[in-house]
């Protein structure tokens, strides 16, 4: 049974219930972990993902809303890092420190508050190379994809 927890950034969690390259590895890796940790703000960036996809003729209607109640049940049993002063300060020193855009330096800060910034030996789990690499460079484990 997995036992595991890791940070799942957003761009990692849409394809594990919308069909893309990275689907099958993601929803491999996936299964390793009995609880995800990610950042309060990836609900709505899973929603935008997802309406884009839409939008794009990427997935139907009814592709959009199977994948949203999916995300649902995954976003009930997460671990949910709140926006809190902390979040807001590390977020603030990332995007001095490395080169992230506002969104990853909010989901890197949320990370390193999951952990008491001792991301050593965590998971960061991620489809997006420069937030991979920022992550590396803070010293977790990145699982990255793609």
């Amino acid at each position: 049974m997995p036992a595991e927890i890791a940070f799942w950034d957003s761009s990692a969690i849409i394809p594990l219930f919308c069909n893309q390259v990275a689907s099958p590895e993601l929803r491999r890796i996936g299964r390793k972990f009995s609880e995800l940790a990610i950042w309060w703000g990836s609900h709505v960036e899973i929603y935008s993902g997802i309406n884009r996809l839409l939008r794009e003729g990427a997935i139907s209607e009814v592709q959009s809303k199977a994948s949203l109640a999916k995300w649902s049940r995954i976003y009930s049993m997460s671990r949910i890092v709140q926006p809190n002063d902390k979040v807001l300060q590390l977020a603030t020193k990332l995007t001095c420190d490395h080169e992230i855009r506002a969104l990853d330096a909010f989901q890197l800060a949320a990370a390193l508050v999951w952990c008491q910034e001792k991301p050593r030996n965590r998971l960061f789990v991620c489809a997006d190379k420069k937030l991979s690499l920022s992550a590396k460079y803070a010293g977790f484990d990145v699982v990255e994809i793609g």
